[in-house]
């Protein structure tokens, strides 16, 4: 398969200086009424080669600032290694964002966050639609129901999950590889055939970004 390019059209100083021009934006985005205690958490990659889009920071992440820092993250980024790339070059090639940049607040229920609610992602979305139009990837990696569901609508997970899909907007076109989420209350990756399923979104995550690493079982 062919090697992924480079963001098209756009120059890297131009790109870096775009992204550090929203990102400072972002940062200082308070318009859930968080206040200081929570402050929007953003991406540290200035020259992606593709965009990750997970759900929403953990209550980890407030008092780091960096995207997956939590346990999820780990998760995350041992399913990254297996396509070829290890923590701190994934954060380099990847940038990552979410449906939602706060922490939403734990589970009522108590195992796990609070999934952000309708009201909250429709206050948030806009800076998902800038970055887009910002970094106009060629590869979306879309982590979780919900940033699958913005991309490719409400589907079973072993429907999207291990395949490749081409997704489209006013920011152009795209190939995304999902990925289930990585957090310990999701069962799903642990049920039937679907261990399978994320391997070989792995293995075409690394064949599209050019970085697999050679064959590795999922931890």
């Amino acid at each position: 398969m062919k090697e992924m390019s480079r963001p098209r059209t756009r120059t890297l100083p131009s790109l870096a200086d775009a992204l550090d021009a929203h990102c400072a934006r972002l940062a200082a985005c308070r318009r859930c009424g968080h206040e200081s205690a929570i402050a929007p958490i953003v991406s540290q990659s200035r020259a992606p080669r593709a965009m990750l889009v997970g759900q929403a920071p953990g209550q980890t992440e407030t008092t780091g600032g960096k995207p997956f820092a939590g346990r999820a993250g780990r998760t995350l980024f041992r399913w990254l290694e297996r396509a070829g790339l290890d923590e701190p070059t994934a954060r380099e090639l990847l940038y990552i964002a979410a449906i939602t940049r706060c922490y939403p607040g734990p589970h009522p229920a108590g195992r796990g966050d609070r999934v952000p609610s309708p009201a909250e992602r429709a206050r948030c979305a806009d800076w998902l639609d800038d970055e887009l139009r910002i970094i106009r990837p060629a590869l979306v990696i879309p982590v979780g129901r919900l940033a699958i569901d913005r991309f490719l609508g409400p589907q079973p997970l072993d429907a999207v999950v291990g395949g490749e899909h081409t997704i489209e907007g006013d920011w152009g076109r795209a190939m995304a590889i999902p990925l289930p989420h990585p957090s310990g209350a999701s069962s799903w990756v642990h049920q039937s055939n679907n261990r399978a399923l994320l391997e070989r979104a792995l293995d075409l995550l690394g064949q599209r970004l050019g970085t697999t690493a050679g064959a590795r079982s999922v931890a």
